[in-house]
C-alpha cells in the first residue's frame, strides 16, 4: 500500500531513527515500563516483536531493599538484546546516583529515571510524580544520576501532578540541561492516573521545548492511533504500555505502518505458538509453581475479546501445574482454529 495519508497532510513520513547515546534504535514504538508485567520474558519477547526499547520494572533505590529476591530478578538481564534498560526510583538524589552507578556496573546499558508512577506506596515516599511539585528536587536528582554513570540516563514523567499543575514542559527543560538523553511522557497528570483521555498537546508542547528525543505515552492502542499520536505530538516515537498486555506483536504492527504497511494480525496458531513459548519462559524464569501462577494474567490478556475466554479463563485458573496450563492453552486454541476453518468452509 502507499504511504498512510491524513486529509491535508499528504504523506506520512516515519520520523528519523532514534539514537540514545551510543545506541541507535530499530524502531519507534517502545516497551513502557510496568510493574508485575515488564519483567524479563516479556521484554524478551516484546523485543523479538519489535519493540525498539524495553525498560525492566521499576527498581527501588532504597538501598534495603537492593538484594531483596524481588530486586534481584528485576535486575536479571539474561539473554537480553541491547540496549538493557533499568528503572529506578527514588527521592534522594544521593541514593538514586548511587542506585545508577550499582546497576551500570551489573550491565545496565540505560538508566530510566521514574517520576511518572502515580501509585499511592510510591508517591508517598516523595518518588514517581509526586518528585514533578518540586522542580528544584527534580534537578538535583536528575543531575546526580546523569553525573554518577557513564552510560545514558533517560527520563519516565507525567504532565504534572494535577490539571491545574501541568509542569511538563518545565520539567523537560531542567532534565535536558541536566543531561537527560531521552524522555516519555504519559499524556495524564499524576492526580488523573489512568482515568479519562490523555491529552497530547502538553506532550507537543515538551516537543518544541527541547532538543532531546521525546516518547508519547498514553492510550496508545493502535498503529492508527500511533501515527495520530506522533502527528499530534510531533514525538520522536511512542511508548506502549498496557496496549502490549496479551498484544505483544503490537510493535511490529506499528512500525510496519509507520513504513507504510499493513501487517495483517497473527493468526490463530501463531498466536498460540507466542503465547506458549511466552508461558514455558515464564516457567524457566520463575519456576514451575510461581510460573503457573503468573502466567494466569497473561492467558487472560492473550485471550481477551476471543470466543469463550470467560469460561475459559476460569478453567485455566484452576490449573496448577506446567502441563495442565499447556495443555489447556492448546486446546483452546486448537478449538478456535477448527472453528475459523469450518466458518470459512
Amino acid at each position: 500500500m502507499s504511504a498512510p495519508t491524513a486529509a491535508g497532510r499528504g504523506p506520512w513520513l516515519a520520523p528519523p531513527p532514534i539514537v540514545i547515546g551510543p545506541y541507535r534504535l530499530q524502531g519507534h514504538a517502545l516497551l513502557a515500563p510496568m510493574a508485575g508485567v515488564t519483567d524479563l520474558p516479556f521484554r524478551r519477547l516484546c523485543r523479538r516483536l519489535g519493540a525498539a526499547l524495553a525498560a525492566g520494572e521499576m527498581i527501588a533505590a532504597d538501598p534495603r531493599l537492593w538484594d531483596t529476591e524481588e530486586s534481584r530478578r528485576r535486575r536479571d538481564h539474561t539473554d537480553e538484546p541491547e540496549p538493557r534498560v533499568v528503572q529506578i526510583a527514588g527521592g534522594d538524589p544521593s541514593s538514586m546516583a548511587e542506585a545508577a552507578r550499582r546497576n551500570a556496573d551489573a550491565g545496565a546499558q540505560v538508566i530510566d529515571v521514574n517520576m511518572g508512577c502515580p501509585a499511592k506506596k510510591v508517591c508517598a515516599r516523595d518518588a514517581g510524580s509526586a518528585l514533578l511539585r518540586d522542580e528544584r528536587h527534580v534537578a538535583a536528582i536528575l543531575s546526580a544520576t546523569v553525573a554518577a554513570v557513564d552510560v545514558p540516563v533517560t527520563l519516565k514523567i507525567r504532565t504534572g501532578w494535577a490539571p491545574d499543575q501541568r509542569n511538563a514542559v518545565n520539567i523537560a527543560r531542567i532534565a535536558e540541561q541536566a543531561g537527560i538523553q531521552a524522555l516519555a511522557v504519559h499524556g495524564r497528570t499524576r492526580a488523573c492516573r489512568f482515568n479519562g483521555e490523555a491529552e497530547y498537546a502538553t506532550i507537543a508542547a515538551v516537543k518544541q521545548a527541547v532538543g532531546i528525543p521525546v516518547f508519547a505515552n498514553g492510550d496508545i492502542d493502535s498503529p492508527a492511533k500511533a501515527i495520530e499520536v506522533l502527528r499530534a505530538t510531533g514525538a520522536d516515537g511512542i511508548m506502549i504500555g498496557r496496549a502490549a498486555q496479551g498484544r505483544p506483536w503490537i510493535f511490529s504492527e506499528i512500525d510496519a505502518l509507520l513504513q507504510g504497511r499493513i501487517q495483517p494480525p497473527p493468526a490463530i496458531p501463531e498466536v498460540r505458538d507466542i503465547m506458549l513459548t511466552h508461558l514455558r519462559d515464564l516457567y524457566e524464569f520463575y519456576g514451575p509453581e510461581p510460573g503457573v501462577r503468573i502466567a494466569r494474567k497473561h492467558i487472560g490478556w492473550y485471550c481477551s475479546g476471543r470466543p469463550q475466554a470467560q469460561a475459559f479463563r476460569q478453567s485455566v485458573m484452576q490449573a496448577v501445574s506446567v502441563e495442565t496450563q499447556l495443555a489447556q492453552v492448546r486446546d483452546y486454541f486448537d478449538a478456535l482454529e477448527d472453528s475459523a476453518a469450518a466458518v470459512a468452509a
